[in-house]
């Protein structure tokens, strides 16, 4: 370990502490069932655009829809892992605003449960700088993905052995590794409640999505099952969201019933607004998620 990397950990340690002991599936305050979070893919086109940046994200959330905890996207700050001085200045915007950064999803380097054992040990070895990253902003998870090929229970296998990897490799940071449901086998809900038996670690967990169950080819795993299956093992919650009636509720899925599944679980945490539709501009579909949530927090308390 180089000089430099301990330094950087050393300093990340003390922000991991706190957020590990606050992790997102601690006591709600105010007496409200969950918390509200934004995820930053629900401004995907907006910061594809150019008309923000990743340092902007505090202040959007705060700001623009009175959101106090954020959830990153790697590929939006893809060069930036180890820029301290960057990091600096987020972590800044984030104390001007009173925000708390809660966790990053990382994407795009490398599937963890590849066939090949060299290809698995380079994506857990490009998962350490955003685990270090994670623990310099104070964030209590990394949402990482279980891609591969092959046999499933095989799979399940290579999936655990490398989500056990990265979370002792942050051992010195109490930060936690959890995997959506995010495609392939990992949308099958049983399928990745298997990786987490398997796994049988504190800090390896789920986030579940309400909306990430395709299974391709026109297939799809049930999402209320799915939910459910994934809920025991879950540290962060994901509200996906694609469309809203005149009424205020989304389309494709029945947000109590989610919300339910979520609760009876002993789930008191965030829940994530992640809006990824095209029927809404995207701080339309922000609010509306936002504004359902809201509701079903007062009518569920």
């Amino acid at each position: 370990m180089s000089a430099s990397r301990r330094q950087f950990l050393a300093t990340s340690a003390g922000f991991a502490g706190l957020a590990a002991l606050g992790c997102s599936a601690g006591p709600s305050k105010k007496g409200l069932p969950f918390h509200i979070s934004l995820a930053e893919w629900s401004l995907h086109r907006t910061i594809g655009s150019g008309k923000m940046t990743n340092l902007d994200f505090p202040r959007v959330a705060r700001a623009d829809f009175g959101i106090e905890a954020i959830e990153y996207v790697n590929s939006f700050f893809k060069d930036k892992a180890r820029d301290k001085a960057y990091l600096d200045e987020l972590m800044k915007r984030c104390d001007g605003e009173g925000v708390k950064s809660l966790l990053i999803m990382i994407d795009g380097e490398g599937e963890l449960a590849h066939e090949d054992a060299a290809e698995r040990k380079k994506a857990v070895e490009n998962h350490h700088r955003w685990l270090d990253c994670a623990a310099y902003l104070g964030c209590h998870s990394i949402r990482v993905n279980a891609g591969g090929g092959g046999d499933e229970a095989e799979k399940q296998k290579r999936a655990a052995d490398s989500l056990v990897a990265l979370a002792c490799y942050a051992d010195s940071t109490g930060l936690n590794v959890i995997v959506e449901n995010h495609g392939g086998s990992s949308s099958k809900g049983d399928w990745l409640a298997g990786v987490m038996k398997l796994a049988h670690h504190p800090r390896v967990g789920t986030l579940p999505d309400f909306g990430n169950f395709n299974l391709g080819n026109g297939q799809t795993y049930d999402r209320y099952k799915g939910v459910e299956e994934l809920m025991p093992y879950a540290k962060a919650v994901s509200a996906k969201s694609h469309e809203f009636n005149a009424k205020g509720d989304e389309v494709h899925t029945d947000y109590r019933r989610m919300l339910q599944l979520v609760l009876a679980a002993g789930y008191s945490g965030y829940v994530g607004v992640e809006y990824e539709g095209s029927v809404h501009e995207e701080y339309e579909g922000i609010r509306l998620t936002k504004a359902l949530l809201e509701r079903l927090q007062r009518e569920l308390a």
